[in-house]
């Protein structure tokens, strides 16, 4: 069974079910069913064409599930649109349901957190994560979704900021090395900055190019995490970089500042030294404080507690992360590397050691843990 044709699928199949009548929750039901059967029936007798297999069996779901609800000339009418089986047409509407989804009757985060869920393939675990909230908050957050857009025709859709808010956080999953998003989230950027002339849309796939282009570099061939100060820069796409340079140069150019534009120019001076010595840290956290003043976000403040750390030296650093609450993720081990920056080994190995417990995967974790043994190596000799 390909489980990666079927979630490559699964967004265009979707779309097709909405602009065909049906809502959106209903819609979700029915592929999702359909889905179930494909696992079933596909691995003894594959489909010609999956696509319009999956487009009629999830149909048929939804007038299934209608017909047990509405009356009889309603049932008939459903009956009567039924598409035939056969191949359905090769059109690509990820990111048009991506703007669907992004509906005006729900609030920016459960129109996100909804479209991660059925669009973009994410558990309700890593939306939460990427929320910075509990799972269990985050999953009534999506049921209330589904409830308020059942029902509702989708003719209004949603707007551009809170779209680039759901394709960031699809890449970043992809990113991680948990799913493998981040190509996806790539190729629907680039559609819409093809479709939309906006500063921020460049800004957005100005830093998906940028962090793309040192994947290959980021994990080493037996698995573990290579951190950025320790990648091999050869390794890096020198041709990704150089165009995400230069989308950004033109957004920038248009005096429309945005935390998308901000971030990229921050990973554009990574990419751009030679070498981790080399960086401008300076210039990193003047960038990190355009991007404080736009977003306020605690990630923000976090991520620059450790570029002040690098540019004025390790104790600025720790007094910046004094004002940040302990519980945010990462802030363990962000003290855990400006105490070793400091000399404090003992503090270091103990805060590396408490943050590979706080990991949200498995190659953090153990990099961590790792992190920790080498310092109490250290200290042992």
């Amino acid at each position: 069974m390909d489980e990666a044709l079927l979630r490559s699928l699964t967004p265009s199949v979707l779309g097709i079910l909405v602009r065909r009548g049906a809502d959106f929750a209903a819609a979700e039901d029915a592929v999702q069913d359909a889905l179930v059967e494909a696992v079933r029936v596909w691995p003894a007798d594959p489909p010609r064409e999956p696509k319009g297999w999956l487009v009629t069996v999830a149909w048929r779901r939804f007038l299934d599930a209608t017909r047990a609800d509405a009356a009889r000339r309603r049932r008939e009418d459903l009956l009567d649109e039924e598409p035939a089986p056969g191949p359905a047409p090769a059109v690509d509407d990820t990111l048009q349901l991506y703007f669907l989804c992004a509906h005006p009757s729900l609030t920016p985060s459960s129109a996100v957190a909804l479209t991660l869920r059925a669009v973009g393939g994410l558990t309700t675990r890593q939306i939460a994560h990427a929320y910075l909230v509990p799972e269990a908050t985050m999953a009534q957050r999506i049921s209330r979704a589904k409830r308020t857009v059942s029902g509702v025709r989708f003719d209004q859709p949603g707007d551009v900021a809170t779209v680039l808010r759901v394709l960031y956080l699809v890449f970043n999953e992809g990113y991680s090395g948990d799913l493998d998003l981040a190509a996806e989230a790539i190729r629907l950027t680039r559609q819409l900055a093809a479709a939309i002339d906006h500063p921020e849309v460049a800004g957005l796939l100005a830093l998906m190019l940028l962090h793309h282009a040192r994947r290959a570099a980021r994990t080493a061939p037996d698995g573990r995490l290579v951190p950025l100060t320790e990648q091999d820069r050869g390794r890096w796409d020198t041709e990704s970089i150089a165009e995400g340079v230069q989308i950004l140069q033109a957004a920038l150019a248009r005096d429309r500042l945005g935390e998308f534009q901000a971030q990229a120019a921050i990973a554009a001076l990574h990419a751009d030294a030679p070498t981790a010595e080399e960086t401008d840290w300076v210039q990193i956290v003047e960038w990190y404080d355009e991007l404080t003043r736009l977003t306020d976000s605690p990630v923000v403040r976090l991520n620059r507690a450790v570029a002040v750390g690098e540019a004025d030296g390790p104790r600025a650093g720790l007094a910046a992360l004094k004002a940040l609450d302990e519980s945010l993720p990462r802030h363990t081990a962000v003290a855990a590397y400006l105490h070793e920056r400091d000399g404090d080994l003992a503090t270091a190995a103990r805060l590396y050691a408490e943050a590979a417990q706080k990991a949200p995967n498995l190659a953090e974790r153990d990099h961590l843990t790792r992190q920790a043994a080498r310092l109490n190596a250290r200290r042992c000799r």
